[in-house]
């Protein structure tokens, strides 16, 4: 004869089971679903550049500014709270872009060849941009890891209010960049570039002594 108490035992053994079934398959499902980045891309790397890292470097860039002409010369620099928060603002948003610019995404819109076509274009086909960086993402993620060290040196600057250093911060900056260009967009050019500073470097390194 089973009886009331080993009854409820029983199922509540089942229970139990199932339970730890259950939970079973919500790890399992949570575990899916972080694995797979629920972040899709909006634009393309070219867009990217159009739209954000290129207006917010120009804010590192325009910062600091020698103009000379007829009424002499006349710097530029930030002095006030107003001036800096643009500079931080650029530096910001130029190093959260790098986190965008790792993310897996088309090189260029459908159907934009431009500086790409033609003879003597200056510019490798998207398509081929695109199987270079696909190749090798860790060569891609380290171009944008140094892109991001350099913007981040500028927000080191803003917090001193070191305005003599930003013009080598802003020269750092577009170096990164150059440097990426150079790898992908116009590899051609590596060589060359790459002798000039060669040559540069020999001419202006001190005498021996």
């Amino acid at each position: 004869m089973i009886t009331m108490t080993k009854r409820w035992t029983s199922l509540g053994g089942v229970v139990l089971t199932a339970a730890g079934v259950m939970s079973g398959c919500t790890k399992s499902s949570t575990a899916a679903a972080s694995t797979a980045s629920p972040l899709q891309p909006i634009v393309s790397v070219k867009e990217l550049m159009q739209n954000i890292v290129d207006p917010q470097a120009d804010y590192v860039f325009d910062a600091v500014a020698v103009d000379v002409g007829e009424k002499g010369t006349v710097e530029t620099a930030p002095t006030t709270d107003e001036d800096w928060e643009k500079v931080q603002r650029g530096a910001v948003i130029l190093a959260e872009a790098t986190n965008l610019l790792k993310m897996p995404r088309r090189i260029a819109p459908v159907g934009d060849t431009k500086n790409s076509t033609g003879a003597g274009a200056p510019e490798l086909p998207p398509e081929e941009i695109q199987k270079k960086v696909d190749g090798d993402r860790a060569l891609w993620n380290s171009h944008a890891d140094t892109l991001k060290a350099e913007a981040l040196k500028v927000l080191d600057i803003v917090k001193h209010r070191q305005a003599d250093k930003l013009f080598e911060a802003g020269s750092n900056i577009d170096r990164a960049c150059e440097s990426c260009h150079l790898e992908y967009w116009y590899p051609g050019d590596k060589a060359a570039v790459l002798k000039d500073q060669n040559s540069r470097a020999f001419f202006t390194k001190p005498p021996a002594r």
